[in-house]
């Protein structure tokens, strides 16, 4: 069985202090993702990025960065 793979695409880092000016702006995760348009990547983008002292953008393309070296040393 041929498992299909979902085709996810990355934020840059000028996308995601969209989010954050949006967020604060009291869009909601839709709204954001049309603006932008990205449409699931919003919902875990926030997931994945959202701590306790909220979305962070530079915390989060930081993140990014590490989590894209840590998937090439393991292929």
């Amino acid at each position: 069985m041929i498992e299909l793979m979902k085709e996810y695409k990355q934020l840059s880092e000028l996308q995601k202090y969209q989010i954050d000016a949006l967020n604060k702006a009291d869009k909601n995760q839709k709204e954001i993702a049309m603006m932008i348009s990205v449409v699931s990547t919003i919902s875990r983008e926030f997931k994945r990025n959202t701590g306790q002292r909220g979305y962070r953008p530079i915390a989060s393309h930081l993140k990014a960065l590490e989590r894209r070296k840590t998937a090439a040393a393991e292929t």
